[in-house]
């Protein structure tokens, strides 16, 4: 059986994916599975347990011309089925035009009629994980493909073999010139989704108070994220710390996370790789209903995320009214915590 699942948008969304896409190849071992993801997180798709081929969205400008392109290129695949975990138009008349004979997707907007089977979720109430709905609608696919009992996956979704990611570790430590066996906590300040991160003061707050539990900071930068590297640098002042910057692309980017301790950033599309590598996390969400930590939990496990949001008194990104000295103290903790794991593995 050729399967063809698509989730076509930003790097955090795709990886909230991971677990639909492996729950899928569980429960039909067998089946051939295509991912379909934007041309720049492609790299990472490969990595995914399961998947057997990558396929990437044409890009094309207009979404008619789109949706053309996209049939063009997935009908030679000659799918038996197709999931879209993220529905435009151009994925849905693409995905009709490709005559693929069972197409299933989300039950909304009008693209919604090109589908054979939908299921209605209510996303826009944003009362449960994203990464869970993807997984829902997966198992609703599998129901139609006559899986009754699908074997759902588990964290981490993402891993890499322990002595490659202490060579890994090694090697950073060369290059950034810094301790291999003290903490290594990743700084993430720039964000490239519709949620507003930390200001840099705040960044700089958290950093200077795990500085002082003997951590090593690294200001992690990515390629549009230079300015919110050096704002942060600057409130830091003498508090040691490094910058890294990812020059390789994102899967050269998942091997290094892999061997970091904790990463703290906004919702971002770095943080759900983190998340997905079950690196431990704290993440600073707006409280915004569809931005808001509960939407858009990461893929760790329970013990190894953090989750911070202003009060809902506050405005939804007013960060400041966080207790930052409380986030502080439970961030420290984890950090113990997950450098204690890691070292016993």
């Amino acid at each position: 059986m050729d399967l063809l699942i698509a989730r076509n948008d930003r790097l955090g969304d795709f990886m909230l994916a991971w677990p639909a896409v492996q729950t899928v190849h569980r429960s039909l071992p067998d089946a051939r599975i295509t991912l379909l993801a934007q041309g720049y997180t492609a790299p990472l798709a490969g990595l995914c347990a399961g998947v057997s081929a990558v396929a990437t969205d044409p890009g094309m400008a207009g979404e008619w011309a789109n949706a053309r392109a996209l049939a063009r290129r997935v009908r030679p695949g000659g799918f038996d089925a197709a999931l879209a975990l993220f529905s435009r138009f151009d994925m849905a008349l693409g995905l009709a035009l490709a005559r693929i004979p069972i197409r299933v997707a989300p039950a909304t907007k009008l693209a919604q009629v090109f589908y054979t089977h939908r299921l209605r979720q209510h996303r826009s109430q944003s009362s449960r994980p994203e990464w869970l709905y993807n997984l829902e609608l997966a198992e609703f696919f599998l129901a139609r493909l006559g899986v009754s009992e699908p074997l759902r996956a588990a964290a981490p979704y993402l891993s890499f073999p322990a002595r490659e990611v202490a060579e890994t570790r090694l090697r950073l430590a060369q290059r950034l010139d810094i301790e291999p066996n003290r903490p290594w906590v990743f700084m993430h300040p720039g964000h490239g989704g519709s949620s507003p991160t930390l200001p840099a003061e705040l960044f700089a707050r958290v950093g200077r108070e795990l500085a002082g539990e003997g951590a090593v900071l690294v200001l992690s930068e990515g390629p549009s994220d230079m300015e919110a590297v050096l704002a942060v640098s600057e409130q830091l002042g003498d508090t040691p710390h490094v910058r890294y910057r990812s020059l390789s692309g994102l899967e050269a980017y998942a091997r290094d996370l892999a061997a970091v301790d904790l990463f703290v950033s906004g919702s971002t599309g770095p943080l759900h790789v983190a998340g997905a590598l079950d690196v431990a996390t704290a993440a600073f969400y707006p409280h915004r209903r569809s931005a808001s930590a509960t939407r858009w939990q990461t893929l760790n496990s329970e013990e190894r995320r953090l989750a911070f949001m202003p009060p809902p008194q506050a405005a939804e990104d007013d960060y400041a009214a966080i207790d930052m000295d409380a986030a502080a103290d439970r961030i420290k903790t984890l950090l113990a915590h997950a450098v204690q794991a890691n070292r016993r593995a």
